[in-house]
């Protein structure tokens, strides 16, 4: 069963009771798109991809990256102008694939968006530590880390983590502030932006001057025997595990019907913050492993700290890993608006309880929604270790964007005269390359990722069939015509 065009963009356009405000225009969702691309991928997945994967080719790997995410954007962008309705890759995939096909990528979208927010806040509780301990301030290693980590102490003993209070803490205020309503959280994170783009842009100019080029050698590492570890398929896996952070225009096709004019600023703000972020990403990424030895950012969750004393300007380090701070608050809350507007959707269509669509009547914003995401990634973030997260996040990532191409292939054969603001340049091609690099990056990575990622998908088809066919609204207006044919 699929969802005409139509009758979704109907839907969407009805307001009154239960409908989300139009409040956003084209700066606010490129800056959505790079707030929420300008984060832990940058400040802390770079440096385990650089350490344990791609050596000094993780630019490699942004590069790969970002070329497989460039297809997808395109494709995005297309639908977001044909589709300006909150759900995102869900949404596009009911009217090309049909329900099933949209709950299961609207259930790997839950997986994305919810790891990826708990990966954000690990992170910020390692920066935060290690800025705390700059002023004489230790917090106990075991409130700061999961159960499956260890601390060393200075004494040389070590310990095991109890729960991640830090990184559930920071959860819990990003989504009071969200509930608050969409366009103060936009303002908010506006602000947090130019910090972060601020603190890249310092890092990039006085780093570039102290790089050491002898830290480019080998600048692909040889393979140790293991795949993924070093060489080119450590390159490729490298490039599968930053992929994550590409997200950030999915969230700003996901912000859709909270859009002024959708078909006009939306593939302004997928295409315009993907651009802005490769840029930076490519330099960022060269100027930090120019710095430090890529060895040195193993296990590490803040490598900007590691690479930023190798300069003379060690005392920016507290200064900018600060500012890091601030701009982790902007990823957690958009990417709890995001998933939170993914359950909007979804429910709206049946297929969650109608809890998952309630909007407070003040603020407009799915309230019980966000305060059930805040205790799930709050448990994530407080129990789970960074690398499992952030490896889950790009799986789930990387499945959402190949749905969106092989969509795009599919409407155009179904419906190639629908109006189209944005058109996909050189379709099949685009699309095709998009399926193709995609793919190659999912071969890539852990096994183990892999099967959880098949394990989520199991749990999401069982509560389908056990819950969501059965309330399905589609299903039910197609059961009450059935007898007319």
């Amino acid at each position: 069963m699929k969802k005409s065009i139509a009758s979704i963009v109907a839907e969407a356009n009805q307001q009154g009771e239960g409908s989300l405000k139009r409040t956003l225009g084209p700066v606010n969702l490129i800056l959505i798109g790079v707030g929420l691309t300008l984060g832990a991928g940058l400040f802390s997945i770079t440096g385990l991809a650089a350490a344990n994967h791609s050596g000094p080719a993780v630019t490699l790997s942004f590069v790969i990256a970002a070329l497989g995410c460039g297809f997808a954007a395109l494709c995005y962008a297309e639908f977001a102008s044909m589709i300006p309705v909150a759900g995102s890759a869900y949404t596009y995939s009911y009217a090309t694939m049909g329900e099933l096909f949209a709950w299961i990528i609207g259930w790997d979208l839950v997986l994305e968006y919810s790891v990826g927010c708990a990966t954000v806040a690990i992170s910020w509780s390692q920066y935060l530590t290690r800025f705390l301990a700059s002023l004489g301030l230790y917090l106990p290693p075991q409130l700061t880390l999961s159960p499956f980590e260890t601390a060393k102490l200075a004494d040389g003993s070590t310990v095991n983590g109890i729960v991640n209070i830090p990184a559930a803490l920071v959860v819990v205020l990003m989504t009071a502030i969200l509930i608050r309503g969409t366009k103060g959280s936009a303002i908010v994170n506006g602000i947090i932006v130019f910090l972060k783009v601020g603190v890249v842009l310092v890092f990039i100019a006085l780093g570039w001057q102290y790089i050491d080029p002898a830290n480019y050698h080998p600048y692909i590492p040889e393979n140790t025997g293991t795949f993924g570890h070093y060489g080119w398929s450590g390159v490729l896996r490298g490039a599968g595990l930053v992929f994550f952070v590409f997200i950030g225009f999915d969230a700003v096709a996901a912000s859709a019907q909270e859009t002024k004019n959708p078909s006009r600023d939306l593939p302004i703000g997928i295409i315009g913050s993907l651009l802005v972020c490769t840029v930076l990403f490519g330099l960022f990424g060269h100027v930090m492993t120019g710095l430090a030895n890529y060895k040195e950012f193993a296990n590490s969750g803040a490598p900007v700290a590691i690479a930023i004393e190798k300069t003379p300007y060690a005392w920016l380090s507290q200064a900018i890993i600060l500012a890091i701070l601030i701009g982790y608050t902007s990823v957690i809350l958009i990417d709890l608006m995001a998933q939170s507007r993914m359950f909007y959707s979804i429910s709206k269509d049946g297929l969650l309880p109608k809890i998952f669509s309630d909007v407070h009547p003040k603020f407009k914003t799915p309230w019980k929604s966000n305060m059930m995401l805040c205790a799930f990634i709050g448990l994530f973030a407080a129990f789970v270790p960074m690398n499992v997260v952030g490896e889950m996040t790009s799986i789930g990532t990387l499945l959402a964007f190949l749905m969106v191409c092989v969509g795009i292939l599919i409407l155009r054969k179904t419906d190639p005269d629908a109006k189209r603001p944005f058109r996909v340049p050189f379709v099949p091609l685009i699309p095709i390359l998009g399926i193709l690099v995609c793919l190659v990056m999912m071969a890539f990575l852990p096994w183990e990722t892999w099967l959880r990622l098949g394990v989520w998908l199991f749990i999401g088809l069982a509560i389908y069939y056990w819950y969501g066919k059965k309330h399905s609204k589609l299903n039910g207006l197609n059961s009450t015509q059935e007898p007319l044919k």
